[in-house]
């Protein structure tokens, strides 16, 4: 089984579906609400597990009954949560999240525990480090500690994925860390202060996002799919055609699907056409882990073995 390890956050999330997002200051009714877990860090996990790899967590949760139920859910998924540590001086993070019919949606986070993650927690799981083939990691988390992360994955020799979200608004400064980044279209613009509107532009972004220290950058395009710069040179694969339901958790699910695809050692566009059916399924469902495929279920969507 690909190993992989992943650092980043563990949430709960309510989610309310709308007819419509609330403009600034108007209150929508006759939604309907969804209580489920998420988190960046947890979602990529459950998504790398049910795509069939070996996972361990390095996340922090609140001592609470919302924390106790995120661990007993990882574990009842089969993720390792040996490296989940616990504080009683924050919540568990949650997640408000507002989707419309159409499935877009706004989500307001309040971080709590995971903002307690720190450096000496990942250095204390140096063993999980040396076990990994892949390490991923995003920001819901202190920036020191993804650093961190990235940086001991390296001394390990593991193949090293950074998802820059939530970006902050300094920019980041270890891109360097990392063999492959991830951003969407809205950080890759932030990320290198350049416009992105076509594939074109998203080429020309994702060389720059290089040219910051990247190995690999690879942009993610929600409907018009991923467009990689690094290696075999630039690559476009389409998005897989879906009726979206709710967003929420797509790109988590493109990420951990890249990391089991990279662990096999899957070419490039291999791996981005796994991943981009991966996120196009989880489109199709409510909820952020909810929604969250199985390798069976990608392999059957994408009509043959991916």
């Amino acid at each position: 089984m690909p190993r992989v390890l992943v650092v980043g956050s563990a949430n709960v999330d309510f989610t309310v579906a709308l007819p419509r997002l609330p403009r600034p200051g108007e209150t929508v009714s006759e939604g309907t609400l969804l209580v489920a877990r998420g988190g960046k860090g947890a979602n990529q996990a459950v998504a790398a597990r049910r795509l069939g790899a070996e996972v361990r967590l390095v996340a922090c949760i609140g001592e609470d009954a919302s924390g106790r139920d995120v661990r007993q859910a990882l574990t009842d998924e089969g993720i390792g949560v040996e490296a989940i540590v616990t504080t009683a001086q924050a919540a568990t993070g949650t997640a408000l999240i507002v989707v419309d019919a159409e499935g877009r949606n706004q989500i307001a986070v309040a971080p709590g525990a995971n903002r307690a993650l720190t450096v000496a927690d990942v250095d204390r799981r140096e063993a999980d480090f040396a076990w990994a083939e892949v390490v991923l990691c995003s920001l819901e988390v202190p920036l020191a500690t993804a650093r961190r992360a990235l940086e001991c994955a390296r001394s390990h020799g593991a193949l090293t994925i950074l998802n820059p979200a939530p970006l902050p608004d300094r920019g980041l400064d270890f891109l360097d860390l990392a063999d492959y980044v991830t951003p969407n279209e809205g950080e890759a613009a932030r990320l290198t202060g350049l416009p992105l509107s076509d594939l074109d532009s998203a080429g020309t972004v994702a060389a720059a996002i290089r040219a910051l220290g990247a190995a690999h950058a690879i942009v993610t395009l929600g409907a018009g799919g991923a467009v990689a710069e690094g290696g075999p040179g630039r690559v476009h694969v389409p998005a897989f055609e879906v009726t979206a339901v709710d967003t929420t958790g797509a790109g988590d699910a493109f990420n951990g699907a890249l990391a089991v695809a990279l662990a096999e050692r899957r070419p490039l566009a291999a791996a981005l056409r796994f991943a981009n059916a991966a996120a196009g399924l989880a489109c199709t469902c409510r909820g952020a882990q909810p929604s969250l495929p199985t390798r069976q279920q990608v392999e059957r969507f994408a009509g043959r073995r991916t």
